[in-house]
């Protein structure tokens, strides 16, 4: 009889280490990445000519913190922007599960593109406005 409580107890034992073993596998299941998304807004944009290229600065807002990654996402051209290089101001927002301050909060973005012949202005668009800008050299 204590032979049977002994293997109980080993089999009980043997069942709690194998679920712990296997805990940090499941725990080690990611989320699939989150992807850019269009700013809030847009508040600011400077582009500059220098040493045949263009830089581009932005400043502009997110609903609440936790992006990252903020960056200048160039579109295709379309023909009515024949003279204008258009790009969106992008970021990765934070993952639904993180808990983040709400409210508006600043957040900027540079990028730096070749200048090509015929090239006059900047537009850059967000989530709820867009900005054009002509090139200062």
């Amino acid at each position: 009889m204590a032979k049977s409580s002994k293997d109980r107890m080993r089999r009980a034992f043997l069942l709690v280490a194998m679920m712990l073993a296997a805990a940090p596998l499941q725990a080690a299941e990611k989320l699939p990445p989150v992807q850019p998304r269009l700013v809030a807004r847009l508040d600011g944009l400077i582009a500059t000519a220098a040493n045949g290229h263009i830089v581009i600065q932005a400043r502009g807002a997110v609903d609440s913190g936790g992006w990252r990654a903020a960056r200048l996402r160039p579109l295709k051209a379309t023909p009515a922007d024949a003279h204008t290089i258009v790009v969106e101001f992008v970021a990765v927002p934070p993952a639904p599960s993180h808990a983040v301050i709400q409210g508006l909060l600043p957040i900027t973005a540079n990028a730096t593109m070749t200048l090509r012949r015929g090239i006059f202005s900047v537009r850059a668009v967000s989530g709820s406005n867009e900005i054009t800008t002509q090139i200062l050299k």
